[in-house]
């Protein structure tokens, strides 16, 4: 009885602090829908801007959204869109592929880009385009 008698608080303090920690995380998950609002000025999901419509590109060929004019490099890459090149190409679009006419500087923060990505394979299946 003695040794509940110390067990137990120690228990109730582990599960609280890791209870805390699973609070603190969610309130710090990043929203692909708001990192999105930084493409927004550019970009839609189902028509061309500035920016060619991010509708249905995921497992799409760079430089493929029929009516949109793309810089040579874009047309010409072989990249296929999915996590990796996008992850890649978001971090830093002009280093990934040079030529490209998009002005966009990158986006630094790993979460930011993963949130990102999520957010436009959640929203690909509503919107085609071509």
């Amino acid at each position: 009885m003695k040794q509940i008698m110390i067990i137990l608080p120690i228990l109730l303090l582990v599960m609280s602090v890791l209870m805390l920690a699973n609070f603190a995380y969610a309130d710090t998950k990043v929203s692909g829908e708001k990192v999105f609002k930084r493409c927004a000025a550019c970009h839609s999901f189902t028509k061309n801007k500035i920016g060619p419509s991010l509708g249905n590109i995921i497992d799409e060929k760079a430089g493929s959204v029929e009516g949109f004019k793309y810089s040579k490099a874009m047309k010409n890459s072989d990249i296929v869109w999915n996590d990796c090149s996008l992850d890649s190409f978001l971090k830093k679009p002009r280093k990934y592929i040079k030529g490209t006419k998009m002005r966009f500087i990158g986006l630094k923060k790993k979460s930011d880009r993963d949130a990102l990505i999520e957010y436009l394979k959640e929203n690909q299946d509503n919107h085609k385009v071509r």
